[in-house]
């Protein structure tokens, strides 16, 4: 075999069997994120995420800031979902706190809700003089079917990691079909299936 075959060849089996640098950069988590970092990646969530942040969070944690795997956002999300209050103000806290401690959840929630007190407020004096307007009705049908479609492809992604679990999936159509189909009141679904889902999952890692 010349040389150049053999360097070649060697050069293709050095390629086959290190993993590609970019697929393994994308996989793993970045740093911890310190307080600024927290307050100013929820202040820009805040400030971005019309029609609901939680789509718009997701996109942000996982995806682009890499602070959570996909596992870990749906986990805490189920977590403050189940907790009083509103589910992106709970995982602010809980995230910021998990980071830096009280500091860093004084930091996330700040960011998170700062930017979008001043809009509302802004909005509701324009919506209070010119709510009978056609073109506003319009607008605001516009911005809820808008935000209905990125709730339901947050939800989407939120199933992904659960593809293969069975277990997990039926807990998850139960509970649509009872909140959704039957109506039942959000907090009695919840205590009912937050227990059973965990001691489903505690038996399976037996």
């Amino acid at each position: 075999m010349s040389v150049p075959a053999a360097k070649h060849e060697n050069e293709s089996l050095t390629n086959d069997s290190v993993p590609n640098e970019s697929l393994v950069s994308s996989e793993t988590l970045a740093d911890a994120p310190d307080c600024r970092a927290l307050f100013m990646g929820f202040f820009i969530l805040g400030l971005t995420g019309f029609g609901g942040v939680l789509p718009m969070a997701r996109r942000m944690i996982v995806e682009k800031k890499r602070w959570l795997s996909g596992d870990e956002f749906t986990e805490l999300l189920g977590l403050c979902q189940f907790l009083p209050g509103g589910n992106i103000i709970n995982l602010s806290v809980a995230m910021g706190n998990d980071f830096r401690g009280l500091r860093g959840a004084l930091a996330a929630i700040l960011g998170l809700i700062c930017a979008p007190t001043v809009i509302v407020v802004g909005l509701g004096l324009v919506y209070a003089r010119y709510q009978n307007d056609v073109i506003v009705e319009h607008l605001f049908a516009g911005l809820a079917a808008g935000a209905a479609g990125l709730l339901l492809s947050t939800g989407i992604k939120m199933l992904l990691p659960l593809k293969g679990k069975w277990m997990a999936l039926a807990i998850v159509a139960i509970g649509i079909i009872a909140i959704a189909g039957l109506r039942l009141p959000m907090l009695l679904v919840m205590l009912v299936l937050a227990p059973v889902s965990i001691l489903l999952y505690w038996r399976s890692q037996k």
